[in-house]
């Protein structure tokens, strides 16, 4: 794994950032601009999904784009501190093949674990879907987009969120070997991680999914 002192400073420090940051509940706050407490409304989740469920596709559409964007800069800036202060600038080095990938690959699972675990809503959250792709965006955005096709193609015919959401986790630590270069166990485990932990936050869904009573997806209408 060949950790040093300095990348393991700001590999910790990176996480702890993308953790508060990717924490910040977008999906609460666009929904109370419209007088609406998510929580307490549809599902429950602050996410994208639920959000347009409630409020339609304008409010879903800027959640899920505020939750992307959060992802992505979390993303970008640990592998920044990561790479200026430890491998000499080199970007390359935080992902996918390089030596230092395992502090990109643990500074997205802070930025999943952040959205999911929100400290500022008691450790509970989303279910890190919108902030996993702009996080995998910024670490290897090819390995994200393939990540997106398998969530459209399973999302247009059933129009079931969660299954899409669930196979694109599935589809990343594959997608990370195949498209990535990721080889190394330590640098493979945070995105595994990743999968799992996303798995784990559809563990509702998937039970529904397995009795065939998940409800397709459709945009409340006004």
């Amino acid at each position: 794994m060949g950790i040093d002192s300095q990348a393991f400073l700001w590999t910790g420090l990176s996480c702890a950032l993308a953790y508060l940051l990717c924490g910040i509940p977008f999906g609460l706050v666009v929904a109370r601009r419209h007088g609406i407490d998510v929580r307490k409304e549809g599902s429950g989740n602050i996410g994208s999904t639920n959000v347009g469920r409630i409020l339609g596709i304008g409010p879903a559409g800027m959640t899920l784009l505020l939750d992307v964007i959060k992802g992505f800069v979390a993303e970008i800036v640990g592998v920044w501190l990561v790479a200026h202060f430890a491998a000499g600038g080199d970007m390359s080095a935080v992902r996918g093949g390089g030596s230092l990938a395992w502090a990109g690959g643990y500074i997205y699972l802070a930025a999943v674990l952040g959205h999911v675990f929100s400290i500022f809503l008691g450790f509970k959250g989303g279910k890190g879907i919108a902030v996993g792709l702009g996080a995998g965006l910024a670490y290897h955005w090819l390995m994200a987009l393939a990540m997106l096709a398998v969530f459209i193609v399973m999302v247009i015919p059933t129009r079931l969120v969660s299954l899409g959401s669930c196979c694109a986790a599935i589809s990343l630590p594959i997608f990370a070997l195949l498209i990535a270069g990721v080889r190394d166990f330590w640098s493979l485990l945070p995105l595994i991680g990743v999968a799992a932990l996303v798995l784990w936050a559809h563990r509702e869904n998937i039970g529904r999914l397995m009795r065939r009573e998940e409800k397709p997806f459709s945009f409340a209408k006004k």
